[in-house]
């Protein structure tokens, strides 16, 4: 079975479709003080950076980065085209996000490390040749270890695990590393001494269903153990994201509550943002410590992807849905999935965003008189427009009535910076697509 995961995705599509950015580190993301990374490249990640962090706290470890926001129309398409080479292999195939798949070819069955190292570096260099990415791929004898070998290739490389040595590399790795075990198993395992699978493997079953109960435990002892019968099967495309936890003493201040919602809300945003959708509906779960359980739902006319819009709903509706007992369990989900993304009424992320995005959904006012005046243009960093001269490009910055813009696609390789007049009858919005093709 192998994993397939697209290096540093976001930031390596803006490498591609803007040449000047070739090697230098790149933060997608939004540049409002409560913004987050969605994506960071590697020469940002060797200083720290990386992806669900604060963009504040980003910029600071990398001063020299570009940030730029997010195209999902552009990455999703590269997404497709990538899957489409993938889906030339005789076998199954499962995308889990739109940066990464498992695949199980019919020709690798009983084969041996040699040839499955070939066909993953088939598999890549096909990748490249058709879309200019790099991919890391991992190989074994189960969805577990070949996510796990994936992750020790990157980037761009191979890792396969030989069969019978699986023990073996899963022994020395922290226990969170298995595939199930969240915060809350975790902090379990670790008081009972178990911090690596290795540990965690070495226990029997019954002293596993004792700390983490038969649900889950049963499962997570096999795949602690290298065995992983799980087949390779493609989804539907899933309705929601959500994330959710139950804590080991339950909550009773409201600052500590709203402060869970948040990191919840985080969490189910990082699998939207991976999804490559928006949501317009944001619904919170609370249960009590007497086990009741209250939900609360907000849905807005248009889908979102700003983090703050949606942590900024979650916690509205968390002050509607406390119980008079302590918190026991918190859940956030998102849903009402959407590839239309409505680019946020502010840009910057914050209150101000927020509070005018939750505006857009109460009724309007009449409307008053019509001003026909045109406002001066805004050029964001990270625009695509296009000059009636020079063609293609992207802003690069702006201010006191002037546009710097680079003019370059993933065709003409590094460009030119031309800085213009802003109000240039001459430059235009153009398609984030152009870039690419």
């Amino acid at each position: 079975m192998l994993h397939l995961d697209l290096d540093a995705f976001f930031a390596s599509v803006e490498q591609l479709t803007r040449p000047t950015l070739a090697g230098r580190a790149v933060l997608v993301g939004g540049l409002g003080p409560r913004s987050v990374v969605a994506g960071a490249s590697y020469q940002a990640r060797v200083h720290g950076a990386h992806s669900a962090m604060p963009m504040s706290r980003a910029r600071r470890l990398v001063p020299a980065a570009v940030v730029l926001p997010p195209r999902l129309a552009v990455y999703r398409v590269l997404s497709e085209r990538v899957f489409d080479v993938v889906r030339r292999i005789d076998g199954a195939m499962e995308q889990i996000s739109i940066d990464e798949a498992f695949v199980e070819p019919s020709g690798l069955f009983g084969a041996g490390p040699d040839e499955v190292l070939e066909s993953a570096e088939r598999l890549r260099a096909d990748i490249r040749a058709s879309t200019g990415l790099t991919a890391s791929v991992g190989a074994g004898s189960g969805k577990q270890l070949a996510k796990i070998a994936s992750t020790m290739a990157k980037p761009d490389g191979i890792k396969v695990v030989p069969q019978g040595t699986e023990k073996d590399l899963l022994a020395p790795l922290p226990v969170r590393k298995l595939w199930g075990v969240g915060p809350v198993a975790e902090t379990t395992l670790r008081r009972a001494g178990v911090d690596t699978i290795g540990k965690f493997a070495a226990l029997t079953l019954p002293e596993v269903t004792a700390l983490i109960g038969n649900a889950i435990g049963t499962e997570l002892h096999g795949l602690a153990q290298g065995v992983d019968h799980r087949p390779v099967a493609q989804r539907g495309e899933a309705k929601q994201v959500s994330a959710e936890t139950t804590f080991d003493a339950d909550l009773s201040d409201v600052e500590a509550v709203r402060r869970a919602v948040a990191e919840m809300a985080a969490h189910a945003h990082r699998r939207l943002v991976a999804s490559g959708r928006a949501a317009r509906t944001v619904t919170v779960k609370i249960r009590g410590a007497d086990f009741a359980t209250k939900s609360r739902s907000a849905t807005t006319p248009t889908a979102s992807t700003n983090l703050a819009t949606l942590a900024a709903t979650a916690r509205r509706l968390t002050d509607g849905a406390l119980p008079d007992s302590g918190v026991r369990l918190i859940g956030v989900s998102l849903s009402g999935l959407t590839d239309f993304v409505q680019p946020p009424l502010f840009e910057d992320g914050t209150e101000e965003a927020d509070e005018a995005n939750a505006r857009s959904a109460e009724p309007a006012e009449p409307p008053g008189p019509v001003d026909h005046q045109v406002p001066e243009r805004a050029w964001r960093a990270g625009d695509d427009v296009r000059h009636t001269e020079h063609g293609h490009g992207w802003v690069q910055g702006s201010g006191h009535g002037r546009v710097t813009v680079r003019f370059e696609t993933r065709n003409t390789g590094p460009g030119q910076a031309r800085t213009l007049a802003v109000d240039d009858p001459a430059l235009t919005r153009a398609d984030p697509l152009a870039s690419l093709d």
